[in-house]
């Protein structure tokens, strides 16, 4: 494994107590595959995703357990981090636009990570930066490098910061929704690049997104998030075809991409995910859910296998609770 994650829980401190964010969630991640984490906004997949390269916000409280290649991240100093983000680990974050410097050319932009790591600089850095715009299939790379953000596409600009999150060579690349806001065409493209790096350079990608359709394209295993907690976890296949949580078969019935008829008609999701602060008792997704039971309104569901998967849930979409054993 090259990440295990264990028991993480993240909070944010306020008068009268700590809110909770997420709430003990553990999963590991396999070298070389793509990880996918999906839920809706608020989830807690964001966080989780940013919390592995220590960029969780500074009001948070966070406790649990981050492993790198055997090494504990979590409260590591800044400056370890640092040093670590870019070079061993590569972030995308979903919003080019605001997280380019809008002064700055974007081959200055790619080449500073570089500079960072004392990898390259002047003139090195620099073209290693072009060859990097080159590599994720940007047309006439020298020119985009002396562009700025707002002079390019926005799919160009998703290709830049591929290029930033990968130039230092790290083997971790975490993705925050990075098909956001694209076309379909685009949005096929970049998977596709991504895949393509993923081969190239031996990554391992951890890929957060709320979109099933993506999920369906790229994911090798999958961990499904909902209101701070997991909900289902496991391999990508078993989970597209015989969905056993009933929000993983209420997101998957809404995008109406099921593999196998689903084990009971679930409409699209009703009602909306809780806020913070206002999680409610025993299952979080109790309220929305059609089979729910007066147990889940009152007991929080221990994370089981079932099958090839694991989920926490009392009463799992057709199947038997009795077969459950604990992960």
């Amino acid at each position: 494994m090259i990440l295990s994650v264990r028991d993480l829980s993240i909070g944010f401190r306020r008068i009268g107590g700590d809110l909770p964010a997420v709430d003990k969630i553990s999963f590991d991640v396999r070298e070389g595959e793509t990880f996918v984490i999906i839920g809706e906004s608020g989830s807690g997949k964001s966080l989780t995703g940013m919390s592995i390269a220590g960029l969780q916000p500074a009001t948070s409280v966070t406790s649990g357990s981050i492993r790198f290649k055997e090494r504990e991240l979590l409260n590591r100093p800044d400056a370890e981090l640092r040093r670590m983000r870019g070079r061993e680990i590569g972030l995308i974050y979903q919003d080019p636009l605001g997280s380019l410097n809008p002064v700055w050319p974007v081959g200055d932009q790619i080449a500073e990570a570089l500079r960072a790591h004392g990898l390259a600089s002047g003139a090195a850095a620099a073209r290693r930066a072009v060859e990097m715009l080159d590599r994720v299939r940007i047309p006439d790379p020298a020119r985009v490098a002396t562009a700025y953000p707002h002079e390019i596409s926005g799919g160009m600009r998703q290709r830049a910061m591929i290029a930033m999150a990968l130039i230092a060579g790290p083997s971790l690349l975490i993705a925050d929704e990075p098909t956001t806001a694209l076309d379909v065409t685009i949005k096929a493209q970049m998977l596709e690049l991504l895949a393509e790096l993923q081969r190239e350079m031996a990554l391992t990608i951890i890929l957060i997104t709320h979109d099933m359709g993506v999920v369906a394209e790229v994911a090798d295993r999958i961990l499904v998030m909902y209101a701070g907690r997991v909900a289902e976890i496991g391999d990508a296949d078993a989970i597209m075809r015989t969905p056993s949580h009933p929000y993983t078969a209420a997101l998957m019935t809404s995008a109406m991409i099921s593999e196998a008829e689903p084990k009971q008609q679930l409409n699209a999701i009703v009602g909306v995910a809780p806020g913070l602060g206002s999680f409610p008792d025993g299952c979080h997704f109790h309220p929305r859910c059609p089979l729910a039971q007066d147990d889940c309104r009152s007991f929080v569901p221990p994370l089981r296998r079932l099958g090839d998967v694991a989920l926490a849930c009392h009463h799992p979409v057709g199947s038997d609770t009795a077969l459950m054993a604990e992960a």
